[in-house]
């Protein structure tokens, strides 16, 4: 569907009217007098043009289909009654289409070119809408994003090679090749918002061209690195479905304008919604995609606002308390430690045996005591600078953190040296996961993340908010989403003997070897180890629980990272059931609920088998029941063990 070749998507929307506007497929064409609106209304949905009947019409309809350009065979054209000028306009449009009125100037009737165009903005002609170009300074983005790669290898040969002049001139062969690329590839790549797809044009040699039906796309995501702030421009991904293994590439222009690529998400966005039926209302769809594409003229940046603007909501805005939130991250609390690292590997890569031999007749030639105080204080530092650095680069990573809603997506924005700006489908997100660790737990923070079908680098991207109190994640899960209202039901005993087990079982067996042989240390050690297994288990156990509250089902555990992960009923396609030798004995089994998104399953842990089957069959009564052996052994959910053993703590 998003491929090269012959489109096969919806029939071709009308070309824009009179007034710069557009018109939905299966919309009725509007009249070409400016007053004539007001007398004739668009038509209501449900109607002849919403059914996506033939609309008024002045000539044939098309007799031919369309190629993978857009062009359309076969199709009749014939002079147009009062056109004084003579033109024939173009009687291949679908149904409910009108002719675009030509503000001046012939469009060219003959094949589309790669190198035409010579207006002076820098666009040419596909058919009778404007392509656009990438941002002029795209010339030089390329180049220095493939510099920074061989910035270490230039700097080595030129103070290796003594600054010879071979060097050199290899060195500027380098540069300039890169600035031709970045040339060659801002003068061959051409996109276009033409009607119900986007097209992307480009190459030289090999040339290619990507058409994106717009009711396939799933998101616009809109990135820019400091280097394109600096520019002003940023970089736009279309993700669509069913694309191939390279969509994300192909679905790429880097770099636009920032107000071109605002605009483009906009208006990307808007069609889609209009296109599946989930924007405004039919009768009003013409005149909002009107005014997006009003703004495909040049200067659209300066223009009205883009549609949908009056439509978004802000469900968050990131307060700045929320930033002291990263101390408690244990990720970024390794942060020093991730920049020692990286500054040794720089090291390591320029000075390389020079800097090892330095730091070898430091430590062998220095006084002892001097180097134990030095790494002392050294590891002090690290230890008080731990969570200054967390909060740092925290706060760069989630600068300005919004979530909001427009369109029927959610946009999540964030990042100050490199903005991010994520669009997720609404019908896309069948639940949500709320993560925490066990310093956030001690606060009551949580995390929030989407579950999404057919979504890519979940990690970066299905983030809706950063770390925050749990009452107030809840709070906007319930604006933007549905929270999940019901309770937790906790596991067997069992499960928690089996936890236990796993924390300090090895370390207690390694105490009685270590007793055994007399190794004093180890035996220390491994008990140390063992007591501590032993919280570790209690909270691996308090953290398992699983529920539902018959729209949602609700999966827990985990406890260096605990996860709760609340999925639709409507998203459940399956279930599995896994046991081990030893949970056999104790009547205990694995229940993966599979989705069609996310992980693609979560599991409820050690729950008890037939408390699991009863669990399932309550929340897909149709799914599991049909495999059971007697009628009692679809009770009502949690029963044995469950419900028996009460709720879960929370």
């Amino acid at each position: 569907m998003g491929g090269h070749g012959e489109h096969h998507g919806p029939p071709e929307p009308a070309a824009p009217d009179g007034r710069g506007g557009w018109v939905a497929p299966g919309a009725a064409s509007a009249p070409s007098d400016p007053g004539a609106g007001d007398r004739c209304p668009p038509p209501a949905p449900g109607g002849p043009a919403a059914a996506g009947e033939p609309g008024p019409r002045t000539g044939p309809a098309p007799a031919g289909h369309r190629d993978g350009a857009g062009r359309a065979e076969g199709g009749v054209r014939e002079a147009a009654a009062g056109d004084g000028r003579g033109r024939t306009p173009d009687r291949s449009a679908p149904a409910g289409a009108h002719a675009p009125q030509d503000p001046g100037g012939d469009l060219s009737e003959g094949p589309r070119d790669w190198w035409g165009g010579q207006e002076g903005d820098g666009t040419k002609l596909f058919g009778a809408e404007r392509a656009r170009r990438l941002s002029p300074r795209s010339v030089v983005v390329g180049p220095i994003n493939q510099l920074k790669g061989l910035l270490v290898p230039i700097a080595a040969g030129l103070v290796l090679g003594g600054f010879n002049a071979w060097v050199l001139a290899a060195t500027g062969a380098t540069v300039v090749v890169l600035l031709v690329g970045g040339f060659v590839t801002w003068r061959t790549t051409r996109y276009e918002v033409a009607g119900d797809r986007l097209e992307i044009r480009r190459g030289l040699l090999r040339r290619s061209q990507r058409t994106i039906p717009l009711e396939r796309v799933r998101g616009v995501d809109v990135t820019s690195t400091l280097l394109h702030r600096l520019l002003g421009v940023a970089v736009v991904r279309v993700e669509a479905a069913a694309g191939s293994a390279g969509a994300t590439e192909d679905g790429k222009l880097d770099a636009v304008s920032a107000d071109e690529a605002d605009r483009l998400r906009r208006v990307l966005l808007h069609r889609r919604a209009v296109l599946t039926g989930r924007g405004a209302g039919t009768a009003d769809a013409p005149a909002a995609a009107g005014a997006s594409a009003r703004e495909d003229a040049p200067g659209a940046g300066e223009g009205p606002a883009d549609p949908g603007d009056e439509d978004t909501v802000t469900h968050f805005a990131m307060p700045r308390s929320w930033y002291l939130y990263g101390a408690l991250s244990l990720g970024y609390l390794l942060t020093p430690f991730a920049v020692l690292a990286t500054l040794s590997g720089m090291v390591q890569q320029t000075a390389g045996e020079l800097a090892t031999d330095y730091f070898v007749d430091w430590v062998t030639t220095s006084d002892h005591n001097l180097l134990l105080l030095s790494a002392a204080v050294a590891a002090g530092a690290l230890v008080l600078l731990m969570p200054v650095f967390a909060v740092v680069s925290y706060a760069l990573t989630h600068w300005g953190f919004t979530l909001r809603e427009r369109d029927g997506s959610l946009v999540a924005e964030r990042g100050l040296l490199t903005r991010r700006s994520v669009t997720l489908e609404k019908r896309r997100i069948r639940g949500y996961e709320l993560l925490d660790n066990p310093l956030e737990r001690v606060r009551g923070a949580v995390r929030l993340r989407a579950i999404v079908t057919g979504l890519g680098d979940t990690a970066n991207r299905a983030v809706l908010l950063p770390i925050g109190p749990r009452a107030a994640v809840e709070e906007i899960v319930d604006r933007a989403l549905a929270r999940y209202r019901g309770g937790l039901n906790r596991h067997p005993r069992a499960a928690l003997y089996r936890r236990l087990t796993r924390s300090s079982g090895p370390f207690a067996a390694l105490l009685v070897v270590a007793l055994a042989v007399d190794a004093e240390w180890l035996a220390w050690a491994a008990g140390a180890l063992a007591v501590l297994g032993v919280p570790l288990g209690v909270d691996r156990y308090r953290s398992l629980g699983h529920g539902r509250d018959g729209e949602r089902v609700s999966v827990r555990s985990g406890s260096l990272r605990r996860s709760q992960a609340t999925v639709e009923r409507s998203a459940v396609i399956g279930w599995t059931w896994t046991q081990t030798l030893f949970q056999r004995s104790s009547s205990l089994a694995d229940l993966q609920v599979t989705v069609g998104a996310g992980a693609g399953g979560y599991t409820v842990q050690d729950a008890s088998f037939a408390g699991s089957v009863a669990f399932a069959a309550g929340v897909t009564p149709e799914m599991v029941r049909p495999f059971l052996v007697g009628p009692g052994n679809a009770g009502p959910e949690g029963g044995d063990g469950e419900r028996a053993a009460g709720p879960a703590p929370a």
